[in-house]
């Protein structure tokens, strides 16, 4: 199966009233923000999405907002983050029912697979539908690793076509290419890593302060995808104390303060997440003033 999936594509937050229940008008609000500064597609319900605090109607209700308001202007991607195997296949098949484009797989929640087991796991997803698939590999955060090796074994299943390579080791890239070629759409998906990943061979980026930055991220894409290396510099130092956000255990709570510090979205969070307080968000909110007072014309 083939996939055309290249560009910027955010991991659109979802947005929550005051009183934690699901605001879809907000939501499509957000993403229109980012059909109009260009990306060039879009996913759904990834950690940034806080997938696992959705009821399983909710996820759904979701997907069909987000289809609504893009109307076939891009690509709409939903992650796919269950506790088993069986969850996940149902949940693609649903997906695929929506008229979702595509899928970006997670590990199984909770449980800590080895490799041999995450491999099945992405085999049984990718057997219950047929929409093409992205595998989000970040070890980081769910303790769960594919080695290159492992997408070299994973090669077989034709409906995986993309890699979200968050493992914050950037040889991977190097290693993806020399032992698959281009069987595979590499993205990046750790924000603070976009250059370097874009100069070793990825061709797409799942970013995260998108949410907050949209114009600037897409220039900085644009620059570095046409190779204008000291023009991208410049962006990407700018840039650089906000994308270290995006590494941090609490990136949801800091990428929608920052939307609700811009004017594109709420803060709200669905606990366990909890609002922003004391010192921590006076130097979140820091962070994001000093950007805005130097932000690139």
């Amino acid at each position: 199966m083939s996939a055309t999936w290249r560009g910027v594509f955010p991991a659109i937050t979802t947005q929550f009233r005051p009183d934690f229940s699901l605001d879809l008008a907000a939501t499509q609000r957000g993403i229109e923000e980012q059909i109009r500064a260009g990306v060039h597609g879009l996913i759904m319900l990834g950690t940034v999405g806080e997938n696992c605090s959705l009821e399983p109607a909710e996820k759904r209700q979701v997907l069909a907002a987000a289809k609504e308001v893009v109307a076939g202007r891009v690509p709409v991607l939903s992650g796919v983050a269950e506790n088993t195997s069986a969850a996940a296949a149902q949940y693609a098949r649903d997906c695929e029912k929506i008229g979702v484009d595509g899928l970006m797989v997670l590990p199984a929640m909770v449980y800590k697979a080895d490799e041999r087991e995450a491999l099945a796991h992405f085999r049984a997803v990718a057997a219950a539908s047929g929409l093409p698939i992205m595998i989000y590999n970040n070890p980081p955060a769910y303790n769960v690793d594919v080695t290159p090796e492992g997408f070299r074994e994973l090669a077989s299943e034709r409906r995986v076509v993309a890699i979200k390579e968050s493992s914050e080791n950037v040889r991977r890239l190097t290693d993806l290419v020399n032992l698959t070629g281009d069987r595979y759409t590499l993205f990046c998906g750790v924000d603070d890593l976009i250059l370097e990943s874009v100069m070793l061979g990825a061709t797409g980026w799942v970013a995260g302060l998108v949410n907050v930055f949209p114009r600037e991220t897409m220039r900085l894409w644009d620059l570095a995808s046409k190779g204008e290396w000291e023009k991208a510099r410049a962006v990407y130092r700018w840039f650089m104390p906000t994308l270290h956000l995006d590494t941090s255990t609490k990136l949801v709570q800091y990428i929608k303060l920052g939307q609700a510090m811009v004017g594109n979205g709420s803060e709200v969070t669905r606990p366990p997440r909890l609002r922003l307080e004391g010192e921590e968000r006076k130097r979140v909110t820091r962070v994001y003033e000093e950007a805005l007072a130097a932000r690139p014309s």
